[in-house]
């Protein structure tokens, strides 16, 4: 009889207490933001989450990589609230998209360099624009071609589903040609992460590769670029990106279903304010203002 009258004084006190401890604990429900695309952007977009999140304990943001081309493909099938992006939309995604009742809306959120990595042991710290695009389509193959070592070059780049791997495409390969049918050589080595090119730029002596300069580590060497023979050769930096010295740079983007509200348009307005750009800076991107 002791152990029964126990039992329900300690039950009747837990379900006193519980439900005072949770409205305390968790006052007000949390606004859920699935963020999801780029991996350049992904670094970014996680120390912005991070921040905006110890600042508004009632958000709650999810941040994923994956690439560019994930993160669009999230946005047009309505899974995900803002897509991140290294390169634009294309037509034919707008155009899926609104065939699903999707309204893409962009916004201009950084800006990056794409930097041309070499292991510390090459030779060669310049190359012209035109040697870089005929290195990567296969028209250059010996590392002598262009000043250097009797090596054979080793290309790496991301895989076709990041948006890095298309700028670097269209704006290098093809020298913003877009009418050109230049294509990577059949023999370049496609990774999936910015890490996977600093790595094997690392150990391999004879690697070319590209990202992002903020995913760039001082241990390896960065190309200065030339826009053609007899111009001067760049090396990307916040200052060459911004007064257009440096030929490879670009926009970062998210994208919204429709002009953002609520949760999302707060969010959007403070990453684009002095605050949140100074994280930009700080990892190494240039930023919009």
């Amino acid at each position: 009889m002791k152990r029964a009258l126990i039992f329900i004084l300690l039950f009747l006190f837990v379900a006193s207490c519980s439900p005072s401890e949770q409205s305390t604990a968790n006052p007000q429900t949390q606004a859920y933001i699935e963020n999801k695309g780029s991996d350049t952007i992904v670094n970014l977009a996680l120390a912005w989450a991070e921040k905006y999140q110890s600042d508004h304990p009632e958000i709650r943001l999810s941040v994923t990589g994956g690439g560019s081309g994930t993160g669009i493909a999230a946005l047009i099938n309505g899974t995900v609230d803002i897509a991140n992006a290294s390169r634009q939309i294309k037509g034919e995604e707008v155009a899926l998209a609104e065939e699903k009742g999707i309204q893409p809306v962009e916004f201009v959120i950084a800006r990056d360099a794409i930097a041309v990595i070499v292991n510390p042991s090459n030779p060669i710290s310049e190359l012209t624009l035109k040697q870089i695009s005929d290195i990567y389509s296969g028209k250059i193959s010996n590392w002598r071609e262009v000043g250097g070592e009797d090596r054979p070059i080793v290309r790496l780049s991301r895989e076709t589903n990041s948006g890095t791997h298309v700028y670097f495409l269209e704006t290098v390969l093809r020298m913003g040609d877009k009418h050109a049918k230049i294509f990577f050589s059949a023999n370049t080595l496609l990774l999936p992460s910015s890490e996977g090119i600093i790595a094997e730029v690392r150990q391999n002596p004879n690697a070319i590769g590209y990202d992002g300069l903020g995913y760039v580590p001082s241990d390896l060497k960065v190309i200065a670029i030339a826009l053609e023979p007899g111009k001067p050769y760049v090396l990307p930096s916040v200052e060459t990106v911004n007064d257009g010295s440096y030929p490879i740079a670009r926009d970062l983007y998210m994208y919204t279903n429709g002009e953002p509200t609520g949760a999302v348009k707060d969010y959007l307005d403070w990453i684009v304010s002095p605050e949140a750009q100074q994280i930009v800076t700080d990892l190494g991107f240039v930023p919009i203002k």
